[in-house]
């Protein structure tokens, strides 16, 4: 049994496909996604659809993350929010046209179902963006923070490699977990096209939002697989505005 972590995806499903048949997915394997799979790229409700009929052979775990609860509320009550709107919104609503009011409302349930994070039997923590109580996540007083938070990273980005996890100085935030896995925030920000570390936090955001990749990587190997970049998938669109 092998456990994928799979980045944000932004509506790229020709991305997303070139990653699955990458792993070589089985049957036994867990897939967990780690948020954002609209806004974007021009087929986000066709990777919505997509991923509710791979979660029908597959064991799928997907986390929510912004853009997924802005897409809930507009399938919900047909509120466009203007943030939205200007960041990815309209690429979403454009790719529904077509979909029945059923298909919509299947949709809006997959949405609603979705877990803000997932904690797994190795004490490893799966999250959209990140989390603020030196309490960890169950502690959590604003769950807006699981998929908007960029501090946990920004802190682990900034601290001493030289800091032991058993140092008194060593975050309270990272103590309560053995690994931490986020995206949100897409490691091209850093010049960097590939999955990165900092102390016990993994972030696989490769940017497929804009001119990067799409990347899902093993868990326990940390080995990775990569979509080409997404304007070459998409030629004609041009993705997300940082």
């Amino acid at each position: 049994m092998r456990t994928f972590a799979i980045g944000d995806i932004h509506g790229g499903l020709k991305a997303l496909i070139q990653v699955l048949n990458k792993l070589e997915v089985k049957d036994e394997d867990t897939l967990i996604f780690m948020g954002d799979y609209v806004d974007g790229w021009s087929e986000s409700a066709q990777v919505v659809q997509f991923l509710k009929e791979l979660s029908e052979t597959i064991k799928c775990l997907f986390i929510k993350g912004n853009h997924d609860v802005w897409c809930e509320e507009w399938l919900k009550s047909e509120y466009v929010n203007p943030t939205w709107y200007m960041h990815g919104g309209k690429e979403t609503m454009n790719s529904y046209i077509g979909f029945s009011k059923e298909e919509k409302k299947k949709h809006l349930q997959f949405f609603e179902s979705m877990p803000l994070y997932y904690l797994d039997d190795k004490n490893r923590l799966f999250l959209h963006a990140g989390f603020t109580s030196m309490h960890g996540v169950r502690r959590e007083v604003n769950e807006d923070t699981f998929y908007y938070d960029r501090t946990l990273w920004e802190m682990a980005l900034t601290m001493d490699k030289q800091i032991e996890k058993d140092s008194a100085i060593y975050p309270n935030r990272l103590k309560h977990y053995d690994e931490i896995f986020i995206g949100h925030t897409p490691t091209i920000n850093f010049n960097v096209e590939v999955p990165m570390q900092a102390a016990n936090v993994w972030n696989i955001d490769t940017g497929a939002a804009f001119t990067g990749k799409l990347t899902g990587m093993n868990i326990d190997t940390k080995v990775f697989f990569q979509s080409d970049n997404l304007p070459d998938l998409y030629p004609n669109e041009k993705g997300r505005n940082k």
